[in-house]
């Protein structure tokens, strides 16, 4: 809870603090060129937390690393896109997976399996505040459907789900070439606020270096935070994942 408050004033007071400097400032570069990115890309990822499918049938906890996941991955999409010019942007980012993992014995659960199908869909669009930094708002669209059976002491159970909302974000980014061709891109954002998700989350880092006008290659790490919660009896269904780990994009400028 306390890493979700530091995170949520630390972003906020980024925001307002870079938007008062930028009132400040008496000129700006005037550029209405668009260029555009095309980036596929694969992530790596972690996944940690719990989940319910009704209240009557236990939390299952997820602790799935890397190689677990991919030991389970059945399909898995990404792709980012890109439209700037010198003062704006606009982001469209998609990702897909779709894996089944054994659910952890416990007290109650002698056994089970889970298949979770997760889509993440954010749009965001930017305003250039400073040189060397962007802030603005946007929208990630989760939908999550979870297929749980279960074996008890007694009897066998099974439950299904799909849920899907939309969490508006305030995101801010650092989007630069550092030196020569290298490149470094930082991301934040927050959002949810109890309209889709409680709470929502994520922190971003690449590096990586510009070949050519056309291509570039990035390396980062990324951390989605999701802690959702929707329902009752029946209908019930909570999601409080974490999904983070090491990621590879292989960007294309037009």
């Amino acid at each position: 809870m306390y890493k979700k408050v530091i995170l949520t004033c630390f972003l906020l007071s980024s925001l307002f603090i870079t938007a008062q400097d930028s009132s400040d400032s008496n000129s700006e570069t005037k550029n209405t060129s668009w260029s555009f990115l095309v980036e596929p890309y694969l992530m790596f990822p972690n996944m940690k937390g719990d989940t319910q499918i009704r209240e009557n049938l236990p939390s299952l906890g997820v602790d799935a690393d890397t190689d677990n996941i991919f030991s389970h991955l059945k399909m898995g999409a990404m792709l980012y896109l890109e439209a700037k010019n010198e003062n704006w942007a606009i982001t469209s980012d998609f990702v897909y997976m779709k894996l089944g993992e054994d659910v952890t014995p416990s007290s109650l659960v002698q056994s089970g399996e889970l298949e979770v199908k997760e889509t993440l869909w954010e749009l965001d669009g930017y305003r250039r505040i400073l040189p060397m930094l962007e802030a603005g708002i946007g929208m990630r669209l989760v939908s999550v459907s979870a297929d749980a059976d279960f074996s008890f002491v007694f009897q066998d159970r099974s439950a299904d789900i799909t849920e899907t909302w939309i969490d508006p974000i305030i995101v801010i980014r650092s989007h630069n070439v550092i030196k020569d061709n290298f490149l470094l891109n930082v991301k934040g954002d927050i959002g949810g606020f109890g309209i889709g998700s409680e709470f929502t989350w994520q922190i971003q880092l690449d590096a990586g270096y510009k070949f050519s006008d056309l291509f570039n290659l990035m390396i980062g790490y990324r951390y989605i935070g999701i802690d959702y919660e929707t329902g009752s009896g029946q209908d019930y269904f909570a999601y409080n994942i974490d999904t983070f780990g090491p990621e590879i994009r292989l960007g294309f400028n037009f």
